[in-house]
C-alpha cells in the first residue's frame, strides 16, 4: 500500500469523497488538513474523531500521537489504552497515564505488544498496575505509589528493558531486596533511580544497584531507614558520576560512610541528608575538600551540625561560585556566627533557619549587606505586647498557652 510523505496510506484518503459537504474538506489538501491536526490537545483530538469519518481518519492517524499524553482525562478506562496502542502502533513514544486508577495489567500487555518504540511511560498512582511487559525502547519508566507491584512485576518489566535510563518506584511499598537485584541485572544504563519510601529496601539490594549501574548520577533512598553505611560505600566505590543523593531519614548513615562518598564522588551537586541524625561537623568537612561542585544542601534537623562545620563549608571550593541553597532548619547548635561564615558564598539563593534558636535577626539583618538577594526562610516567635494603657485585662503573644 501506497504511502505518502506525511504519513497517510492513499486508502486512508480515499475516506474522503465528493459526497462529504463539509467546505473545509474540499477546500484543503488532506496532507495539509493532517498538518493542522498535528497541532491539537490529545482531548480536541479526540472530539474532532466523532464528527466525521473523514475526521475521524486525520485525528486517529498515529502521527498525532507521538507526544505526551500528560493532560489526558484522569478516569481512562482499559480499553481506551487499548485501542490507542492499536491505532498508534508504532508512532507513540511517550504516554502519561498517570493517576488512570482503571487501567490495570490486561490494558497495559496489550500497550506493550502495540507500542515496541514507546520511550516515556508514566503510570504514577496507576495502582491496578501489578506486572506488565517491557518495551525495547523504553528509557524512562514512571511506576511510583503503584503499591501491588512486586519483585515478580519487576522482573517483567525490567527483562526487555535494556536501556532503560530512569525508574521511579517511590511508594511501592511491597518491593524488597530481590527486586533491586534484577534492575541491577538487565538496567546497566540506568541514570536515575528513585525508591522513596520504599521500606523494606536494605544493604543488599541497593549495593546490587551499585555493582550493576555504574553510570547512575541520581538516587533517592529517603525513607529507607534500614540502610547503613555501606551503601554510602558501594557507591563511592562504583558510581563516580553521582550527581544527586537524596537520604532524608536515613538514620543509620554515619560521618564514616559520608567520608568514602565524598572522597570518590566528586561530581556531586545535590544531597538531602535531613534527619541523617548521626553527622557531624566532619562530614562538611568532607564535602567541602572534595565537592567543588555542591550546589544544593539539605541538613535539617541535623542537630550535631555545628558552626565549625559551616566555617568549613563556607571556605570551601564548593563556597565561592556553586552553593546556592542550604537549608539548616531545627539545628540547635547554629548561631549566627554561622550566617558569618555564608557571607562568601555569592551564588547563595536561600537558607532555610527555621527552629535555628540562636539566630537572630540582626545575623540575618548582616548577612544581607553582603547578599542582597538572599532568601531568608526563619521564624522568630512574636513578642508579648504591653499591657494596654488603662486596661486590667493580661495579654498573651500567640506562642502562648492559656492554662
Amino acid at each position: 500500500m501506497r504511502r505518502d510523505v506525511n504519513g497517510v496510506t492513499k486508502s486512508r484518503f480515499e475516506m474522503f469523497s465528493n459526497s462529504d459537504e463539509a467546505v473545509i474538506n474540499k477546500k484543503l489538501p488532506k496532507e495539509l488538513l493532517l498538518r493542522i491536526f498535528s497541532f491539537l490537545d490529545v482531548v480536541t483530538l479526540c472530539r474532532c474523531a466523532q464528527v466525521s469519518r473523514a475526521w475521524n481518519v486525520l485525528a486517529l492517524d498515529g502521527s498525532n500521537w507521538q507526544r505526551d499524553l500528560f493532560d489526558f482525562q484522569r478516569d481512562i478506562e482499559g480499553r481506551v489504552v487499548e485501542n490507542i496502542s492499536k491505532r498508534c502502533g508504532g508512532f507513540l513514544r511517550k504516554l502519561s497515564l498517570r493517576g488512570c486508577l482503571g487501567v490495570g495489567d490486561n490494558a497495559l500487555r496489550t500497550f506493550a505488544q502495540n507500542c515496541r518504540n514507546i520511550e516515556v511511560l508514566n503510570l504514577n498512582g496507576c495502582t491496578k498496575t501489578t506486572d506488565a511487559e517491557g518495551c525495547p525502547l523504553l528509557e524512562q519508566l514512571n511506576i511510583s505509589w503503584c503499591d501491588q507491584v512486586t519483585k515478580d512485576g519487576i522482573q517483567a518489566l525490567v527483562r526487555g528493558c535494556g536501556g532503560l535510563k530512569a525508574l521511579f518506584l517511590k511508594g511501592c511499598t511491597q518491593l524488597e531486596d530481590e527486586a533491586l537485584k534484577y534492575i541491577g541485572a538487565h538496567c546497566p544504563e540506568l541514570v536515575t533511580l528513585n525508591l522513596q519510601t520504599c521500606l523494606q529496601i536494605t544493604d543488599e539490594g541497593l549495593i546490587t544497584i551499585c555493582r550493576g549501574c555504574h553510570k547512575l548520577q541520581s538516587l533517592c533512598a529517603s525513607g529507607c531507614s534500614n540502610i547503613t553505611d555501606a551503601i554510602l560505600n558501594a557507591l563511592g566505590q562504583n558510581c563516580p558520576r553521582l550527581r544527586i543523593l537524596e537520604v532524608a531519614r536515613c538514620s543509620q548513615l554515619t560521618d564514616v560512610g559520608f567520608t568514602t562518598l565524598a572522597r570518590n564522588c566528586h561530581e556531586l551537586e545535590k544531597m538531602d541528608l535531613e534527619e541523617c541524625v548521626q553527622i557531624t561537623d566532619s562530614t562538611l568537612i568532607q564535602l567541602s575538600i572534595h565537592c567543588p561542585r555542591l550546589q544544593v544542601l539539605s541538613l535539617s534537623h541535623c542537630e550535631l551540625i555545628t558552626d565549625d562545620g559551616i566555617r568549613h563549608l563556607g571556605n570551601g571550593a564548593c563556597a565561592h561560585d556553586q552553593l546556592e541553597v542550604i537549608e539548616l532548619d531545627n539545628c540547635p547548635l547554629i548561631t549566627d556566627a554561622s550566617l558569618e561564615h555564608l557571607k562568601s558564598c555569592h551564588s547563595l539563593e536561600r537558607i532555610e533557619l527555621y527552629d535555628c534558636q540562636q539566630i537572630t535577626r540582626a545575623g540575618i539583618k548582616r548577612l544581607r549587606t553582603h547578599l542582597p538577594n538572599i532568601k531568608v526562610h526563619a521564624y522568630f516567635a512574636p513578642v508579648t505586647p504591653p499591657p494596654s494603657v488603662g486596661g486590667s485585662r493580661q495579654r498573651f503573644c500567640r506562642c502562648c498557652i492559656i492554662l
